[in-house]
Order: structure tokens, then C-alpha cells, then sequence
């Protein structure tokens, strides 16, 4: 029951993301109901060009005139597809990119903590790899079950219309497709999420290899990074595998429901056309909207399955949405006019409460004073450079500058006056001056 929920609220949540380009969705739409029209008008005008040649032989005039109808008609579907395709791509890649605009700026405000706690490699993933999933799967599935939805609709009405006895017959066979869909995707949801949580580990582990290879070389940690590599490469592997395979029944299942509808509907056809209840070209017609309404079947159930895929991607970028932030009220006044006088009173700090690091350090640095802080690896240096520009705030004692707690200003105003320059050196790509003002 937690599961649904938190897959409901996934959905939800990307569904407010859509809403912004609401305009666009109606517009596809609508785009879409018009296509599937259309397309099912076509079998009408063929079956009434069978029943010409079937019934007054072959009239040329009349044969022309459909045909005429036929041509408009496919023309006018193709370039309204193509419109609404346009659209619909249109409002799912904003959609995306405002997903990978909001994790970005989330990132930008994460405390130094949250970042330490996960490899780099694992919000990259999530901006890049889910994000890219959530288009694909979710977003431009939706094209495919509108479309799907609509013709299902419109080919129960048409048939109805024409034939009730014999859409009776589709009806009551059809709801296999979705008890086989919806029996398969309740289960490829966990599946796809694990598989999403052992990509993100395996991008995670290649960007830390690969960023740091001159240690990985420096202590011959080749062989274990490699072994390491290969245990989630193989995790990932029988995960994809177990997705693919569960989700890939889906679609060979509903194909022989769909075969058995067709069936039937040509078998009862066939006996009401012999005993002359119907035309040749209305048969022809029936076969046509049979095959049409049960073709979305498979597609929709198709799209089911790579919308769990999608969201449990969507579920891990919003998990990452929803980390805490360095957060500062507007009342908190900036710090200005700075001497430069630093004080640090009985200061008590340790990166996990089970292993202490600094504790009750105090150090008072006169304005123009200049100072150096030595020792060996492990004892702190780097942790009170943290301190002092407010990665991370003290576990007890404060730390003033000119007599101000630096917890009292705005984190912006304190780092602002601090000149900081890092014992890693590097250039980035670009000009000398954006090297510079980085």
C-alpha cells in the first residue's frame, strides 16, 4: 500500500510539471482525437469501395471518387499527426528540462554535508540518465496511450453504430489485454527502480575511478576497481535482465488476445455476411476497426510498462529534490564593514558523533594578522577551513568575526570576504579570464 502511494505521488507530481504547459496538452490532444477520426473514417470509405465492385460491378467514376476521399483523408491525418507529434515533443522536453533545472538549482543550495554523502556520480546520473528516461518512457509514452485510448473509443463507437451484436463479441473478449497489462506491471515497477539504483551506483564508481586516476594508480588499486566494477556491471546486468524479460511478456500476450478477438470477429462476420445480414464491404469494414481497436492493446500496454520504468526514475530525481538545503531566513542581516579579526571560542566539532575531531579548540586571530595552521594529515586543517567559511557549522563554542557569530549573517555576505585559494590545481576549458573569475 506505501508503494502505491509513493508511485501515485511520483505521478502526481509529474503531472504538475506538465500542467505548466497545459495549453500544449490540449492542443495534442485534441491534435490526437481529430487523427484518430480520421483514420477510422478510412475503413468506411474502403468497405464502400468493396460493396461497389461486390454489388454494380466495377464503377470506375464512383471507385475514383472514394479513392479521392481516401487520398484527403490520409493526407490530412499524416500532417496532423505530424503537428501533434511536434506538440507533444515540444511540452515533454520542457517538462524535462525544467526537472533538470529545479535538480540543478536544488544541488546549488545543497549544505557541503548532503554532497559528502553520495558520490558525484550519482546526481549526475540522476540529472542526466533518469531525466532522460522520464522523457522517454513517461512523456512521450503519453502520445502513444492517448492516441491508443482515443482509438479503442472511437472504433467501439463506430462498430456499435454499424453492428452491435458483433462489437458485443470484441468487448467481452478484449479485457484479457488489460488484466494480462496490469498482472505484468505491478510487478516491473520494483524491478525498474532497482535496475535505476544500480545504474546510478555503477556512474557513480566510473566517475570516481576516472576523476581520480592518478591515485588509483598511485596506490595500484587498478585490479580492485576493476573487481568492483565488475560485481555492479553484473548486479545491473541480471537486473536489466529480469525488467526486460518480465516487461517483454507484456506485449506477446496481448498480441494473442488480440488475435483471438480478430479471430472471432471474422468467424461471426463471416456467418452474418453468408446468411446476408450484412455486406461483404461492412465485413471488411469490422475486420478493419478489429484490427484497430486491438492494436492499441498492445501498445498501451506497452506504454504501462515504460511508465514504471519512468517512474521510478521521476521518484529518484524528486527523492533528490526533496534533500534539505542551506536554508536562511530574509531577516538575517549581511555582514559588512569587515576588520578581519577572527575568534574561536571553545569550538567543538566531529563529521560523525562516534569519532570527535575538533574539541573545545580556541584561537584568536588579530585583523591583519597573519597566521599558519600545520599538522599532519587527519588533524583538522581542512575542517576548520570548513568551519570558518560555514560548510559545516560547529557542534558547540562559536566562531565570530569583528565579534559577530557567523551563524547570525548570511552565509553569502561571510564567504564574500574571505579570499580562499585551493591546494588543487587545474584549468578548466575556456579562456584564461574564465579560469581566473572561476
Amino acid at each position: 500500500m506505501a508503494k502505491q502511494k509513493a508511485k501515485k505521488g511520483t505521478l502526481l507530481r509529474v503531472l504538475r510539471y506538465i500542467g505548466a504547459y497545459r495549453y500544449l496538452l490540449l492542443l495534442s490532444v485534441l491534435f490526437a482525437a481529430v487523427t484518430v477520426a480520421l483514420t477510422l473514417y478510412i475503413p468506411i470509405l474502403i468497405g464502400d469501395a468493396i460493396d461497389v465492385i461486390v454489388e454494380s460491378g466495377v464503377d470506375f467514376a464512383k471507385l475514383w471518387e472514394i479513392l479521392q476521399k481516401v487520398i484527403l483523408v490520409t493526407l490530412a491525418t499524416g500532417l496532423i499527426q505530424w503537428a501533434a507529434n511536434v506538440i507533444h515533443n515540444k511540452m515533454a522536453f520542457s517538462v524535462v528540462r525544467d526537472m533538470r533545472v529545479h535538480a540543478m538549482d536544488r544541488i546549488t543550495r545543497f549544505p557541503l554535508s548532503a554532497i559528502d554523502r553520495k558520490p558525484a556520480g550519482e546526481f549526475v546520473s540522476r540529472i542526466t540518465t533518469d531525466a532522460e528516461q522520464v522523457a522517454d518512457g513517461l512523456l512521450l509514452g503519453f502520445s502513444q496511450l492517448t492516441t491508443g485510448v482515443f482509438t479503442i473509443l472511437g472504433a467501439l463507437i463506430f462498430m456499435f453504430t454499424l453492428r452491435p451484436s458483433i462489437a458485443v463479441t470484441v468487448v467481452l473478449i478484449t479485457p484479457l489485454s488489460l488484466v494480462v497489462a496490469s498482472f505484468i506491471a505491478k510487478r516491473t515497477y520494483n524491478m525498474f527502480r532497482k535496475q535505476s539504483e544500480l545504474r546510478g551506483a555503477q556512474t557513480a564508481l566510473m566517475n570516481e575511478m576516472v576523476s581520480n586516476q592518478k591515485l588509483v594508480k598511485a596506490f595500484v588499486y587498478e585490479e580492485v576497481a576493476k573487481a568492483r566494477f565488475q560485481i555492479l556491471n553484473n548486479r545491473l546486468e541480471k537486473a536489466a535482465v529480469q525488467a526486460t524479460f518480465f516487461s517483454s511478456l507484456v506485449n506477446p500476450t496481448t498480441r494473442f488476445v488480440n488475435s483471438v478477438v480478430y479471430a472471432a470477429v471474422g468467424l461471426v462476420g463471416a456467418l452474418v455476411t453468408i446468411s446476408g445480414g450484412m455486406t461483404v464491404g461492412l465485413l471488411s469494414c469490422f475486420l478493419s476497426y478489429a484490427n484497430q481497436y486491438t492494436k492499441p492493446f498492445n501498445e498501451v500496454s506497452g506504454v504501462i510498462t515504460e511508465m514504471q520504468n519512468a517512474l521510478a526514475c521521476a521518484d529518484r530525481i524528486f527523492a533528490l529534490l526533496e534533500e534539505p538545503i542551506e536554508q536562511e531566513s530574509e531577516t538575517t542581516p549581511a555582514l559588512t564593514a569587515v576588520a578581519g579579526q577572527v575568534q574561536l571560542t571553545d569550538v567543538s566539532f566531529s563529521y560523525t558523533p562516534e569519532k570527535p575531531l575538533l574539541v573545545d579548540l580556541n584561537l584568536q586571530v588579530p585583523a591583519g594578522k597573519h597566521i599558519a595552521i600545520v599538522g599532519p594529515t587527519g588533524c583538522g586543517k581542512t575542517t576548520l577551513i570548513n568551519l570558518l567559511m560555514r560548510f559545516y557549522d560547529v557542534s558547540a563554542g562559536a566562531i565570530t568575526v569583528d565579534g559577530t557569530d557567523i551563524r547570525a549573517v548570511t552565509r553569502h555576505s561571510l564567504r564574500e570576504n574571505y579570499g580562499m585559494v585551493l591546494q588543487d590545481t587545474w584549468l578548466r576549458a575556456g579562456t584564461v579570464r574564465d579560469n581566473i573569475v572561476m
